[in-house]
């Protein structure tokens, strides 16, 4: 296999990839008119938890679906390559940066879909975060997937195949693709080969961020990143009053916020610009004037979904800090419990231990419990700081 195939991007999950380049070559056999088109099916769902990359692996099955070379995904041709550059003509990818698809977007998108495609390939339709499908963004896309045109492809990325997460009609009409977290030994042996990281930075970023191979690299190769994690895991030993608990709480949220605002800020500013260009800002005469005037309202709408992409941008980056959580609360257990399973935090294994001789068992697990209500809360729109300040509450008492 060489270095360039798509598949060699997702780390550690054999089984996936064996059953997607069956379906890819099954695929390549019904473009050319051949028999044996058996293994391949009009609608996927992948699955995974956080980090498993679902997005990616739908991204490299569209990819394979689009290569020349009989579906293999040898990442060279020009199918492949469009394919994960985002520019290839049947290929269209449905991302959100705000909390929820709209229906007017998935209507589009499924219109679209029904059209032949261009390159003689797959229509191919990626849904990155389904389970943000809006009710009736659903019941759009289900109708597209259950009356298919012949070369159409949906691959949908959801969590879990919960009905919270996805239509129970809709995922009874998909083949389900389910992906694992990764071994860390696999992590860390992708970010060496792949980007050059010094085997033992791999190896400690790949157990740090519990197999999750983009927090991974983020973790190597960003001092910023690092800096965030220590910041977060130094939570545990600054809860020493109930003021100290309220003071944290407002601290995180702070940070996650001013995280997820430096991360859109360079979009924002550019969607801004490209828009007042298009509405003929800088122009001069009367009709440059009343153009700008009727701009007012397309404007508001541009900020209101910035706004909304903050949002979604602080909530992915606390969840990055509340993962770490709950893999420093694991290892406290872990190491009470004397489980034959290795730490996620290494380099903080002196003070894990230190707080299993403080805590009973039952007291840490009601702190990782709390960990998780807190991002499930967050999850259903309760407003972070009333999430966090009453995590840490229970952090602090056990």
């Amino acid at each position: 296999m060489s270095h360039q195939d798509v598949f060699s991007e997702l780390v550690g999950q054999d089984e996936p990839v064996e059953a997607l380049r069956r379906a890819a070559a099954a695929a390549a056999r019904i473009v050319a008119g051949e028999p044996g088109g058996g293994g391949m099916t009009h609608a996927w769902i992948f699955t995974g938890p956080p980090g498993s990359r679902r997005t990616v692996a739908a991204r490299v099955f569209a990819a394979a679906l689009q290569c020349v070379r009989d579906g293999a995904g040898c990442g060279e041709c020009h199918g492949c390559h469009t394919t994960l550059a985002g520019t290839h003509a049947d290929v269209q990818v449905v991302t959100t940066e705000g909390l929820t698809i709209k229906t007017e977007e998935t209507r589009g998108v499924v219109l679209r879909a029904a059209s032949a495609p261009t390159g003689g390939r797959w229509q191919v339709v990626i849904i990155e975060a389904a389970d943000r499908l809006h009710e009736r963004a659903s019941n759009a896309l289900l109708k597209g997937i259950e009356e298919p045109p012949p070369r159409t492809v949906f691959l949908l990325c959801t969590p879990s195949v919960h009905p919270d997460d996805i239509l129970v009609t809709i995922r009874s009409r998909c083949r389900l693709v389910s992906l694992r977290q990764p071994p860390s030994a696999a992590v860390a042996d992708f970010l060496v080969q792949r980007f050059g990281i010094a085997p033992d930075q791999a190896g400690w970023a790949a157990a740090a961020s519990q197999g999750d191979v983009e927090r991974a690299r983020q973790l190597a190769a960003d001092p910023e990143a690092r800096g965030r994690r220590e910041e977060v895991l130094s939570v545990p030993r600054k809860l020493s009053n109930i003021g100290a608990c309220f003071d944290v709480a407002a601290r995180l949220e702070a940070a996650t916020k001013l995280e997820a605002a430096s991360a859109v800020a360079e979009l924002d500013v550019a969607e801004r610009a490209a828009l007042e260009r298009a509405l003929g800002a800088g122009g001069t005469g009367r009709g440059a004037t009343t153009a700008m005037r009727g701009a007012a309202g397309q404007l508001k709408e541009l900020e209101r979904n910035q706004k909304l992409r903050a949002t979604r941008a602080q909530r992915d980056a606390l969840d990055r800090a509340l993962q770490d959580l709950i893999g420093f609360y694991r290892d406290v257990l872990v190491t009470s419990m004397r489980a034959p399973v290795p730490v996620v935090h290494g380099d903080l294994a002196a003070v894990s231990a230190a707080a299993a001789e403080k805590w009973s068992p039952e007291s840490t697990l009601r702190r990782l419990e709390a960990v998780l209500t807190c991002r499930e809360a967050i999850d259903k729109n309760v407003k972070p700081q009333v999430a966090l300040e009453a995590m840490m509450v229970t952090l602090w008492k056990g």
